[in-house]
Order: structure tokens, then sequence, then C-alpha cells
């Protein structure tokens, strides 16, 4: 049987198993899906964090220079600032469009016309516990609420995201009433299909999708949380059942444990199931460090994709590896793809206390520092033991002041 070559070259070298024939016919994958953000509204819910109005500003241009095709700016009612912003926002001639959210209710819509935004994304809880325990509502009155809040809100020439709180955890017919009678009765000019808590599984998450779309003749989205650590995997899960628009966060940012991963998304997307998005995969490190210093959420160095150190290499085997393939350019051989694909500035090899000899050997030729063979294992076991001293790797500054000493010390002897 005939194999799909998965993209390979010096910038990116995934697992050919993604493209093997059966994989491929086993997925309802799309060619393109379209990037919705969030960070500005469910992003800035989480807890701690407070975009003042020129941050807001300035992070929907970064997210309009890096592709993204609609920029969810906010919620207006929550106060004047954020009103003010998202107006600012949508008159800045971004080629993003740009979307506010709304509740269902007429209040809602008319705030978002003022903002001359393009669309909305309007909000109504779907299950009915959530009716029940948190809004003390009846069914008919949300589904009341809906139809007449979207339908307004299309007659007035908004796009309307149909916003289903809580869909994931809904009776799927208490869900689909509200569903259809909004397709029906008021206006949607796509669902979002919402898991609000984040407790849905990638199996599940297709069931799902598969399930809606077999009764609905609309665009599907999806907004997932990241409650089980699931959210990118339920995100890409739902685009090859069928879901055509992701709702995601830089840095995955958001509510409790966050929201889908923009980056994380995208890079799966693109590179493991060769979906194609219109974001510029070398702005994501910009981005992130962005939103990282204006949202003040400080990432762990290992995150996935844009964290500061996935280019270190401490241990000694890898830095061996580096060793003999950095003058071939081929930085793919030893990462899934290079530092310049999203971003980042470069490869960097550290030491402390996994390092080894090959650590030394690479340093003395990439910084001209002549260390000697007979020199090697007495300077490693200084390095170990310093390194184990501060429980970190070093600075160069400070392997410098190590190696210094350490020949001043011979030199006494």
């Amino acid at each position: 049987m005939q194999r799909v070559e998965p993209p390979r070259g010096d910038a990116v070298f995934v697992s050919h198993y993604n493209y093997a024939e059966e994989v491929i016919k086993s997925l309802k994958r799309p060619l393109k899906v379209k990037v919705h953000d969030v960070t500005l509204r469910d992003g800035e819910q989480q807890a701690g964090v407070a975009f003042r109005k020129e941050e807001k500003i300035h992070i929907a241009r970064a997210l309009d220079e890096a592709g993204v095709d609609r920029i969810e700016a906010g919620f207006p009612a929550v106060s004047d600032k954020d009103f003010e912003a998202i107006k600012e926002i949508a008159g800045l001639g971004l080629s993003a469009k740009v979307f506010s959210f709304a509740r269902c209710m007429k209040k809602d819509v008319d705030l978002a016309l003022s903002l001359d935004v393009e669309g909305v994304v309007m909000e109504i809880p779907s299950s009915d516990h959530l009716l029940k325990y948190a809004y003390r509502w009846d069914e008919e009155k949300s589904i009341s609420l809906a139809t007449e809040a979207t339908q307004y809100a299309h007659d007035h020439g908004l796009y309307v995201s149909f916003f289903t709180i809580d869909s994931t955890r809904a009776d799927f017919q208490t869900a689909w009433r509200l569903i259809s009678s909004v397709a029906e009765g008021g206006h949607m000019d796509s669902l979002v299909l919402v898991d609000t808590f984040g407790v849905c599984s990638p199996h599940a998450i297709s069931h799902f999708v598969e399930k809606v779309k077999t009764r609905l003749d609309k665009p599907l989205e999806i907004h997932v949380h990241n409650d089980f650590g699931l959210g990118v995997a339920n995100t890409v899960a739902a685009v090859l059942a069928g879901a055509e628009t992701i709702h995601v966060s830089v840095n995955g940012i958001g509510e409790r444990t966050g929201n889908a991963s923009l980056e994380q998304s995208v890079m799966a997307l693109t590179h493991l199931y060769g979906v194609k998005t219109n974001i510029r995969i070398e702005k994501l490190k910009k981005l992130s460090k962005t939103v990282e210093e204006l949202s003040r959420v400080k990432l762990p160095p290992q995150a996935p994709i844009v964290g500061d150190r996935i280019f270190d290499i401490e241990s000694g085997i890898i830095a061996g590896w580096w060793n003999n393939i950095e003058d071939q350019n081929m930085p793919a051989e030893i990462f899934p793809f290079s530092p310049k694909v999203v971003g980042h500035n470069g490869i960097r090899v550290v030491v402390g206390k996994k390092s080894g000899r090959d650590s030394l050997v690479y340093l003395s030729r990439k910084l001209g520092l002549n260390i000697a063979e007979e020199e090697i294992d007495g300077l490693l076991r200084l390095v170990k033991e310093t390194a184990m001293m501060f429980k970190r790797d070093l600075s160069l500054e400070e392997f410098m002041e190590i190696l210094t000493n350490f020949r001043m010390q011979r030199q006494i002897r």
C-alpha cells in the first residue's frame, strides 16, 4: 500500500504515521479552518488577569499581525473601558473580523451595534441542570430569549455565532430543542458547541460534533476548556469531525484552567494533520510573549511551541547530537520543528548537572575556549557540583568563572 509522506525538510520533521493512508482515510479533516481568538474576553476571565484598554488594542494588533481570522474583542457590558476598547479595535481597520460577546438580550445586541463590530458571539445556557440551579430559569425562557435576541441581531446586520453554554453536559434533547428553535425561529450563522467545564474526551467530542452535524446545516465552531488537560486534543478532534472554526486563546489563558491554546492547536492541526489556517506561525513566539507580559501569567519554560527553554539543551547526549549536526543545518533531526518556524531565537547548549563531555567539547568549539582533553573530566565534575549546589543550570559567565578558577588551581598544583 502506498504511504503518504509527511512534510519534511530542514524546518519540520514529524511522524510518517500521521500521514499513512489508513490514517488519512479514517479522518474527515477539512482542508482549512478559521481561528477565532478569545484572549481578550475568555482569556481575560482567568482570575487575576486584567487588560487595560491600550493593552487590549496592542494585543488585537498582534493577533491581526499573526493572521487570526476573528478577534473576540471583549464583553462590552463589563465596563466602560471595555466598551471603548472594543469600539477602538473595531475601528482599526484590521484584516481580522472583530466580534463582541453578548448575552441573548436585546440590550447586549444594541451595545454591539453601537460598537460597529461585524459579529456577536451570543451565549445562552443549554443544559437543563445549569438552567435550573445556576440561572433558575425554565427551558422556555432560554428558548424565548435566544430566538428573539438572535433574530434581532441578524435583522440589524450582525453575524451571529450562537454559543451554547455547557452543551457537552446537556441532555442532548434539551440542547437540541434550544438549537433547533433558534435555527428555525431565531437566527444563527454558525453554532458554537461549548465544553464549558472541559469535561469531554476527544472521542466524545468527535461523537458530539458528528451527531449535531447530521441534524444541522450550519457551520460548526468548537470552544473548549482545559480542565482535564485535553483542550487542544478536543479542539483537534472536533475539527476532524467537522468543526470549521476553532475558539482558542494565546498561551491557553482563560477561566479556571484556561482555553485551548492557539499556538498548540494551530501547530498540531498544521503539521500533524495537514489542516491549514491563516496563522503566520513564525509570529507565534512574539504573540505569546506579548500576551505573557501583558497578562502577567508566566508560561512554564517547557510550554509546547512557545516556551522560553524548549530549544535549550543540557543533556550531554543531546549536546553530542547537536555538535554533529549543527553545521549541516538539520535542527529538525533532533527537534520536531526548528526554532525559526515559530519565531524562537535559536538552539542553545547550556551546562548543568546533566552535562557530559560532549557539552564541553561543543562549548570549546563554539566559543573558541580551547579546552584540552585532559581538562574535560575535572572541569565537568566542577560544573556538575556547582549546578547541584545552585539547583539549576549555569550561566555562561558562571561557567567561564569555573573554567578560570579550575585552570588557576591546576597551575598552582
